[in-house]
């Protein structure tokens, strides 16, 4: 199929709006089927293969297979910090308690709080913020107040 009517056939079937270079596109980063075009060669007197010519015809190029988009991720190595944390819900937070959260990994889980005295300038606690920044993160500067002019 030409892409378009690949992409005639998408936008039937789930009421999109793809064009012909959208598919294009993505099927050039999928790796489907998509050959780079060809590179021009010098201009001969004959045609490759015909009875005068010393030159071949050429050989096809090579098609990838497509890479899987399921290819498993390296597990991540958890950080954490030594404090055991209050476990206070969304409405139980206060305005100066820390907000790191906790828990909703799984589907129905409850999300719960640090709850902790935060760290002024930051939505969390001594241990939370470094966690969250990192040793080289530089702090950034309290935000100043602005002042504005009425102009006639």
């Amino acid at each position: 199929m030409s892409f378009s009517e690949i992409a005639r056939r998408i936008n039937a079937r789930f009421g999109t709006t793809y064009t012909r270079n959208a598919v294009l596109g993505r099927a050039r980063r999928m790796g489907l089927g998509v050959l780079p075009p060809p590179a021009c060669p010098p201009l001969a007197p004959s045609l490759p293969g015909s009875p005068g010519s010393t030159r071949p015809w050429p050989q096809p190029l090579p098609v990838r297979p497509p890479k899987s988009a399921f290819v498993p991720a390296k597990p991540v190595k958890l950080r954490c910090v030594g404090i055991r944390p209050r476990l206070i819900s969304l409405l139980e937070l206060g305005p100066e308690d820390c907000r790191y959260p906790y828990g909703g990994d799984k589907e129905g889980e409850d999300i719960s709080f640090c709850g902790h005295p935060r760290c002024s300038g930051s939505s969390y606690c001594a241990p939370h913020r470094r966690l969250t920044t990192g040793p080289d993160t530089a702090p950034r500067p309290a935000a100043r107040p602005v002042v504005l002019r009425l102009v006639a």
